[in-house]
C-alpha cells in the first residue's frame, strides 16, 4: 500500500498573523531583551527564511543520530568481508633460524646455524559454521540499513515538530499583541466613558487588568518562541532568519486511504522497527544452525612448500626442500557438552527475538493507529474550530454594539475578545497537529520520504511580517492611552441608559 500526499493544495483556514501592536510600559524592559535576543539569534552569518525541506536537508547534515547510524552501518558492513574471508583460502609463511653449538668427548667443539622456511595454504572446503556466519552477517547489514532509514525519517518528524512548534509560538506572539491592541481600544473607550460620566471606574480597572495581563502573556510567549527557535536551529545547524508559514490556500485533507485498519496492517509490515525485528529472528534462527553444526566434520584442502638447511655433529651441510598437498578432516567426538548448551541458548534467543518482533507489531499498530485518528480528529477540531471563529467574531460584534447602546458591560467585551483570539491560536495549533500527525502515520508505515517534506514546503510562503521584530512606537507628540497602551480610534461612547 502506498500512501497519497496528506495535504494537497486547496483552499486555506490559515490566516495570517495579525500585525504587532504597541508596547505598555509593563513589561517593557524584558520584553524588549527577549526580542533583542530573537534579532541576535536571527542575524548570524547566511541567516535567511527556509521552509522545512530546506530545514530536514540542513538537519540531515548536522543529525549526531544519523551519522552515528550511518558509522555503525559501515562498521556493520565489514562484516560481510570478514565473514567472507572464513571461507577463503589462508596463507602462512614460518621460518627459523637457529645457532647450535655441539661438544662432545669424540669431536671438537662445532657450530652450526640451522634454517627453516615454509609456506603453508589450508583451503576450507565444508565448513557449515562459517557458511551460516557470512549469511548472518548479511541479514545485520540490512539491520543496519533499516536503522538508517529509521533515523532519516524521525529526523524529519523531529525537525517537523520542531518547525511547526516556532510557528505555533509565532502565531501565540501575534496573537498576544492583537489581543493587547484590541484591549488598548477597550481601555481608551473605558477612560473616555468614565470621564464624561456614562461608565463607572470598575470598566477603566478591568481593562487595564487585562492589559496588564496580555503584557505578562506577552512576555511568555516570546520567551517561549526563542526556546522553540534555539531548539530548531540546534537541529538545523545553521542560522535563519525566519520561517516560511502556511499560504491562505491550504486545505488539510484526510489520508488516503481513509480506512484504519489498511494503516495498521501495513504497519505490522512494512514499519521499520518490525523489519529490524522480522530480520533479527531470522539471524537468531541461522543461530541455532550456526551452532548445531559446530558438532559436523570440517574438511579442508591443506598444501605447504618448504626449505631446511640442518647440520649436526655428524653431518654437515645439509639442505632439503620440501612440498606437500592433501586433505585434513577434522571431527569433534566430545566437547564436553558444550556445542549442546549453545544450540539450547540459541534456542531461547530465538523466542525471545519472536516475541519481541511481535510487541513491535502490537507498538507500530497502535502509533499507527493514534496517528490516525490524531488526523481523523484533528481535521474535525479544524473544522469545529473554524465555525467557533466565525461565531466567536460575531458575538464580538455582538457585545460591542451592546456595549455601545448600553445592554452590555466592558468586561462582556474582554471576555469576547479574548474569545476570538483564543479561538484563532486554538485553530492555528489544531492545523499545525493535523500535519505533524499525517507525518507520524506514513512514518509509522515506513512510507515517509523528502517527498513528503517537499509537499508540506511547497504550501508555505515567506511570511509578510516578522512576528519577532517589536512593533513601532507611538508618535512622541501623541498622547499615550492609559496604562501606557498605543493611542486607539476613539470609540463611540457608551449612552447613558
Amino acid at each position: 500500500m502506498k500512501p497519497l500526499p496528506l495535504n494537497p493544495p486547496g483552499r486555506s483556514f490559515v490566516a495570517e498573523p495579525p500585525a504587532g501592536g504597541r508596547r505598555g510600559l509593563h513589561g517593557h524592559a524584558l520584553a524588549r531583551t527577549l526580542l533583542a535576543t530573537l534579532a541576535c539569534a536571527a542575524t548570524g552569518a547566511q541567516a535567511q527564511v527556509i521552509d522545512l525541506a530546506q530545514a530536514w536537508q540542513a538537519a540531515l547534515a548536522n543529525d549526531a543520530v544519523v551519522a552515528s547510524v550511518s558509522a555503525q552501518l559501515a562498521a556493520t558492513r565489514e562484516r560481510i568481508t570478514q565473514a567472507r574471508a572464513a571461507l577463503g583460502p589462508t596463507v602462512t609463511g614460518t621460518g627459523t633460524l637457529n645457532r647450535q653449538m655441539v661438544d662432545t668427548n669424540l669431536a671438537p667443539r662445532r657450530d652450526f646455524t640451522t634454517q627453516n622456511y615454509s609456506i603453508g595454504l589450508t583451503y576450507p572446503l565444508y565448513r557449515l559454521p562459517n557458511v551460516e556466519a557470512l549469511e548472518q552477517s548479511r541479514l545485520q547489514v540490512a539491520i543496519a540499513e533499516a536503522q538508517l532509514a529509521q533515523a532519516r525519517q524521525d529526523l524529519a518528524v523531529r525537525v517537523s515538530q520542531a518547525y511547526f512548534d516556532v510557528l505555533a509560538a509565532q502565531d501565540s506572539v501575534s496573537t498576544i499583541r492583537a489581543q493587547k491592541r484590541a484591549i488598548s481600544e477597550q481601555l481608551a473607550s473605558a477612560k473616555r466613558n468614565f470621564e464624561v460620566g456614562t461608565a463607572t471606574i470598575t470598566d477603566q480597572q478591568e481593562a487595564q487588568s487585562r492589559f496588564d495581563l496580555a503584557v505578562a502573556q506577552e512576555v511568555v510567549a516570546l520567551n517561549d518562541l526563542a526556546v522553540r527557535r534555539a531548539a530548531l536551529a540546534q537541529l538545523v545547524g545553521k542560522p535563519f532568519s525566519g520561517l516560511k508559514v502556511l499560504r491562505r490556500d491550504v486545505t488539510l485533507a484526510p489520508p488516503q486511504p481513509a480506512i484504519e485498519s489498511q494503516w495498521t496492517d501495513n504497519a505490522r509490515q512494512s514499519n521499520l522497527l518490525v523489519q529490524q525485528a522480522r530480520i533479527a529472528v531470522e539471524v537468531a534462527r541461522r543461530e541455532i544452525d550456526r551452532q548445531r553444526y559446530a558438532s559436523r566434520p570440517t574438511l579442508d584442502a591443506v598444501s605447504s612448500v618448504g626449505y631446511a638447511s640442518n647440520a649436526t655433529a655428524a653431518l654437515v651441510g645439509i639442505k632439503s626442500q620440501s612440498a606437500a598437498l592433501g586433505l585434513q578432516l577434522s571431527i569433534p567426538l566430545y566437547t564436553g557438552g558444550g556445542i549442546e548448551s549453545r544450540v539450547r541458548e540459541a534456542t531461547v534467543l530465538r523466542d525471545k527475538a519472536e516475541s519481541d518482533l511481535e510487541n513491535v507489531r502490537r507498538q507500530v499498530e497502535q502509533t499507527a493507529r493514534q496517528a490516525f485518528l490524531g488526523v481523523r480528529s484533528g481535521l474535525a477540531q479544524v473544522s469545529a474550530l473554524q465555525a467557533a471563529e466565525k461565531s466567536s467574531q460575531l458575538a464580538l460584534e455582538s457585545n460591542l454594539l451592546g456595549y455601545q447602546v448600553g445592554v452590555r458591560i466592558n468586561i462582556d467585551v474582554l471576555n469576547a475578545q479574548q474569545q476570538v483570539f483564543n479561538t484563532q491560536r486554538d485553530l492555528a495549533r489544531a492545523r499545525y497537529d493535523v500535519l505533524l500527525n499525517g507525518l507520524r502515520l506514513k512514518f509509522s508505515n515506513a512510507a515517509l520520504g523528502e517527498t513528503d517534506l517537499e509537499a508540506l514546503s511547497a504550501l508555505t510562503a515567506v511570511p509578510e511580517t516578522d512576528p519577532t521584530e517589536a512593533p513601532p512606537e507611538p508618535p512622541r507628540n501623541a498622547p499615550a492611552a492609559p496604562g501606557g497602551g498605543a493611542q486607539v480610534q476613539p470609540v463611540p461612547a457608551r449612552p447613558s441608559r
